[in-house]
Formats: C-alpha cells, structure tokens, sequence
C-alpha cells in the first residue's frame, strides 16, 4: 500500500561494532602496516590467548583455516578417520576432507545439544575393534553451549585420541570456569559478521603446546623456510590474519564481556515470555558452565504448540524477521550422504533437533523493540492472546 513505510529488517546475527577498533585501524594506516602481519596481530593474538587462557594463539583467516591447521598439524592423511560433531555448520567438517581423510559423524545428546558421550564411545569401541581408530575427534559447541567436556576428554584419553575443539561460537563460554575452546589438544574460534565478536572474516587456533603453535604459523604463511629467497619444502597455505582486521578484532576483544552479558540478557527475555507456551523448549544450559548464548535456540513441538518451526519461520519472514532452522546435521547432507553416523540411542538426537529447532535474532545490538517485535510475532502464530 501507498504510503507504508515496510518494517526494518530484524536479522538474526548483525555485526555489532563499538568503535574502538578505529584506533587500532589508524594506527595500521599510520604506520603503513597494511599488508598481512603486523603489531595488531601479534597482540590480538596475545590478548586472546591470555583472555581464554592458553599459552599461545595463531590469528588466521577464518575459523575453518584454523581447523584445517589443527587436522595438519596432528599429521591426519588420505583414508585417516575424524569423528565430528553432527549437529553442526559444514565448516566443522570441510577440513577433513581437505586432507581426503574420512568423516565419522556423531550424534548429540539432549542435556547440551552438543556430542554424545555415549555415542562417541559406541564409535570408539567399534574403530578400536576395527583397529582403526580416528586421528582426531572434533568437538564443537553449539551456538555457545560447551559440550560434555569431561566426559568426552575421559573417553578419548581411554583410546588416546586428540581432542580438536571447535569454539567457532563459544568464545566468551565456559565449563567449569575453564574458557571454551581450551579442553582440547586444539581450540579454534571464529570471527566471522555475524560471531559474538568479529574480524569481518577470521579465526583463531590456541594451544598449550607453543612448538606446534610455531609450527602452525610455518604452515599458514605458506611454509616458508629460513632462506636468503623464497623456498618451500613442504605444502603451506596463505592462512594468516591481516593487521588491520587484527585491529578490528582488538576493539571487539575489549568488549566481549558485555556482548555475553547482553546476549544472555536477549535470552533471558525471550524464555521469560516465551518459555511457558506450549510446544516451546529452549536449549538447555548444563550445570556448572555459562554459554556466550551466541544464538537463542529453542524447540517447537507441532504435536502441542500446534504449529511447525517452519511455520514460524515463515512467519517471521513475513514480518521482515530473520530466524533459522538449527543447523542441519552433517549425516543429513547431500555432500556426506554416505558416512557412518553413530546415534545417541535409538532416537536420532540431532535430527530431531533440527525437524523442531529454530533460531531467534540474537544480536547484541537488538534493541527492546525488535525484540518485542519477535515475541509478539511468535504469539501471533501460535495465536497466544498478548
């Protein structure tokens, strides 16, 4: 109609800038550090490390570069096998491939939504009777929830197989007042547009152990060797973070805490008005860790609430609102139609969590209106009297 100004578009996950980074930016382009390396690198590198609690850290391009490292570093080749997580992005999983490895995927469990013990230790029981047991297992977080850890890192130790955990959406997480990403052999981060904290586009890998970490940086400069030229004798890639995104993601470091405490308040409100409608289950926070609540991910049961996600969805859409499907497993894709999956138990976890799972806008920046906006859009499909 003539004259109706549309609603503002509502997204799911929008950068959320602060502006401190631009000092760290014109600090790059007075000193002409503009192509990749430089001191902003070096201290983001530092000042996430010391903040999560690693030793050392390695900026690099993206959180799937970062991955990609870890799979390197931990020598995994042609016909090697990784477990991962299902119930995750494609990223995840990539890098396996890259090294024309094979991926095992594994089902999730309900308390975290994240890998199931109990399935990681049906896979490992079978690979260790096969004798062939994976070179990595791949752990990821979902939308800031920290897996089972404990349990998890017990198993694996029992088989002595290395740990890569992938934090992509957990920075600013943690289980046991231990920061995410820092339980396994590998930790990776990500600081993609639309992360808790962002870069534009990169990622991090940290670890305890500093002489492969050096042996990462090797890698990700395109395995340069010491040399008066350019000689190369092994296979590198151009991984390395620029300086200033560097500096971009050092404005963004300074406050990371308030953007968890905002998210969270985000989630909090939207279980406050939406918890108690029928059909409406929200992602679960396990006891003893605090999630970053990247993304507010909850439930629609069709069999009470009377409506699908999908509903929903396209609901929202039509109020120019952005949500999400959860991420559908890996198991469930085209590209991975024909690997092993090992299920929780009987159900499969991670597909139900994706038949009845959506996504809210989460943003940091979302403002009390927009909020209220998506609440009462919800409420409106589900024709819950306001």
């Amino acid at each position: 109609m003539l004259g109706v100004e549309p609603k503002r578009r509502i997204y799911l996950s929008p950068p959320h800038m602060s502006g401190r980074e631009l000092k760290y930016i014109h600090d790059a382009f007075e000193t002409n550090w503009i192509a990749p390396l430089g001191p902003n690198v070096d201290a983001f590198e530092n000042e996430v490390a010391k903040y999560v609690g690693a030793n050392e850290a390695v900026a690099v391009s993206s959180g799937t570069a970062a991955i990609h490292l870890a799979l390197s570093l931990l020598n995994v080749k042609k016909e090697d096998y990784v477990f991962c997580s299902s119930l995750t992005f494609v990223a995840s999983a990539n890098p396996i491939l890259y090294q024309k490895a094979i991926p095992v995927f594994i089902d999730s469990e309900p308390e975290s939504w994240n890998m199931s013990p109990v399935a990681l230790e049906k896979a490992l029981v079978d690979s260790a009777y096969q004798g062939k047991l994976p070179k990595a297992v791949i752990v990821v977080n979902l939308y800031g929830q920290s897996a089972k850890m404990d349990e998890i890192i017990k198993i694996c130790q029992q088989y002595n197989v290395p740990i890569i955990e992938d934090a992509a959406e957990s920075l600013g997480s943690t289980y046991k007042e231990k920061a995410s990403g820092t339980f396994g052999d590998f930790g990776i981060f990500s600081f993609n547009g639309n992360k808790i904290i962002t870069t534009s586009g990169g990622g991090m890998l940290v670890s305890n152990n500093r002489e492969v970490l050096t042996k990462a940086r090797f890698l990700a400069t395109q395995s340069r060797d010491i040399a008066p030229y350019y000689q190369h004798s092994k296979i590198g890639y151009n991984y390395r973070l620029s300086n200033i995104l560097a500096g971009v993601g050092r404005g963004q470091l300074e406050v990371l805490n308030e953007r968890v405490l905002r998210r969270r308040e985000v989630f909090r409100v939207y279980k406050q008005e939406l918890g108690k409608l029928p059909g409406v289950i929200f992602m679960p926070e396990l006891d003893n860790s605090y999630s970053n609540r990247w993304l507010t991910a909850l439930k629609i049961d069709e069999t009470i609430a009377g409506v699908t996600s999908q509903e929903v969805i396209n609901f929202l859409d039509g109020e120019n609102i952005e949500a999400r499907h959860v991420w559908k497993p890996l198991h469930m894709q085209p590209l991975f139609k024909d690997t092993k999956y090992y299920k929780h138990n009987e159900q499969d976890i991670s597909k139900s969590l994706f038949e009845l799972g959506i996504c809210l806008p989460s943003g940091s920046s979302l403002t009390e209106e927009e909020q209220e906006r998506v609440i009462l859009g919800i409420k409106d499909v589900m024709k819950i009297k306001v």
